[in-house]
């Protein structure tokens, strides 16, 4: 991590931790992932402040949004954040270095009653390319070095169902900036084919049930025809609602359970804040990342 980072880091959970403790009462802090445009990401997760406040009694409930997913990892370990819902491979990051930290408590179902989606690689469709043969010596775009679709799983199931290792199949790999800049990038040629996520479920057409795909198809900032399927991976766990160990017990309670009783109170915000595409929330514990800790572990260390 470069000097300047590390400082824009310090400055961010700075200045979030002044902003806490400057009120009174108990504020909560959410964060709020690089994976989509900052201002549709405030938009949809809004609502969820009347009803966390009402549950805890906090007197104030502030978003951050980050630009990408590491800002938010930093401000979990930190204390600087204490609510957020990302991928599981971010969940690692922070069961790696700090066990302690938080607890993921909460994941979203979807209709069928699983909890789970895929990395699904995509290509324009006027490029030529039609299956994951045809992106050899191409340029490959991931979403975000923390992200579990975007990057983590790839990485441990592609070399397997290429033959070869990724630096020796593709002529170029990077980072789009988040999974919507990164369909973006494809789009306008900076990638030949990238990874993103979806449901795998319903139709692609319309971008799956849910996911990025869906997310961008229902903002009007995607048409499903100028892309094509190259690849998807095997199921992924649904990335979890993280709460830190920071908060007191009961107010950990509290969020949880304002959080699974949302989809019946505020459907409507639930949908909101989940991105769309699922039923409720159900339970969630460390056991069901277990497999994604290890990956990241084995492919990124930390």
């Amino acid at each position: 991590m470069s000097a300047i980072r590390k400082l824009l880091l310090a400055s961010v959970a700075l200045s979030m931790s002044t902003a806490a403790f400057a009120q009174d009462g108990l504020v909560l802090r959410i964060g709020l992932d690089g994976g989509e445009n900052e201002a549709d990401q405030l938009r949809r997760s809004e609502c969820v402040a009347e009803p966390l406040k009402a549950a805890t009694g906090a007197t104030e409930v502030q978003f951050f949004p980050s630009p990408d997913y590491n800002g938010i990892i930093q401000g979990l370990l930190g204390g600087t954040i204490d609510i957020a819902i990302m991928g599981a491979s971010s969940y690692a990051a922070i069961e790696l270095q700090s066990p302690d930290a938080v607890d993921p408590v909460l994941v979203a179902q979807q209709a069928d009653g699983s909890t789970g989606y895929h990395t699904i690689m995509v290509a324009r469709s006027d490029s030529g390319i039609t299956d994951l043969a045809s992106t050899e010596g191409k340029k490959l775009g991931f979403a975000d070095p923390d992200s579990t679709s975007g990057y983590l799983i790839p990485n441990v199931a592609l070399p397997a169902d290429l033959g070869k290792s990724i630096e020796e199949f593709y002529a170029e790999t990077g980072f789009g900036g988040g999974h919507e800049n990164l369909v973006l990038g494809v789009l306008d040629g900076t990638w030949d084919v990238g990874t993103t996520f979806g449901s795998g479920q319903g139709e692609f057409s319309e971008g799956y049930t849910s996911g990025n795909l869906r997310i961008m198809v229902d903002k009007g900032m995607l048409d499903m025809d100028d892309l094509v399927e190259v690849w998807q991976s095997p199921i992924i766990p649904n990335g979890p609602l993280m709460v830190s160990n920071s908060l007191a017990p009961e107010v950990k309670q509290q969020v949880t359970d304002m959080f699974m009783a949302l989809p019946e109170t505020d459907f409507e915000c639930f949908d909101a804040f989940t991105a769309g595409g699922y039923t409720k929330f159900v339970e969630a514990d460390k056991a069901l990342y277990q497999t994604i800790i290890d990956a990241r572990r084995s492919v990124i260390g930390s």
